[in-house]
């Protein structure tokens, strides 16, 4: 989004001014600019804010729509590939049609190796199952033995 040429406040600002303009002198001008030229401009600004919050409004409800319609599109979607995988099975051509991983072509979960040369061990004072497993250390092998 770019940068505005004016303060996000600026209608705030304005009304502010006005306020204050009114005080010190109604009749006082700047060049062409007058007190009744700003308030117009104030008073112009309203409907066109409406405006805007009833097209966000707007938007905000076709984007509720949208989505509930994709919600239920996504549940019919998973609901066609469990029937295929149940006709068909994970493994056939017929379920990699329809956008699901054929099981032949997942990959196997590799596992974690464990660290060399360390164990875990408890240390002697354990009373409970809790106190085990909150005095559990990993400590090199040699120390251990």
């Amino acid at each position: 989004m770019t940068k505005r040429p004016y303060p996000t406040d600026v209608v705030e600002q304005a009304r502010s001014v006005l306020d204050a303009w009114q005080q010190i002198n109604p009749e006082m001008t700047f060049g062409d600019l007058t007190l009744a030229m700003l308030t117009g401009d104030v008073q112009d600004t309203t409907p066109i804010e409406q405006q805007i919050i009833n097209l966000e409004t707007q938007l905000t409800n076709a984007r509720n729509e949208r989505d509930a319609l994709y919600a239920a599109m996504w549940e019919k979607l998973k609901r066609v590939r469990a029937g295929v995988k149940a006709n068909y099975g994970d493994d056939s051509s017929q379920y990699e049609m329809v956008g699901g991983t054929r099981r032949s072509e997942r990959k196997t979960p590799a596992r974690k190796a464990a660290p060399t040369g360390q164990t875990l061990i408890c240390k002697r004072d354990c009373q409970t199952w809790r106190s085990l497993f909150f005095s559990m250390q990993v400590i090199p092998k040699d120390e251990a033995t």
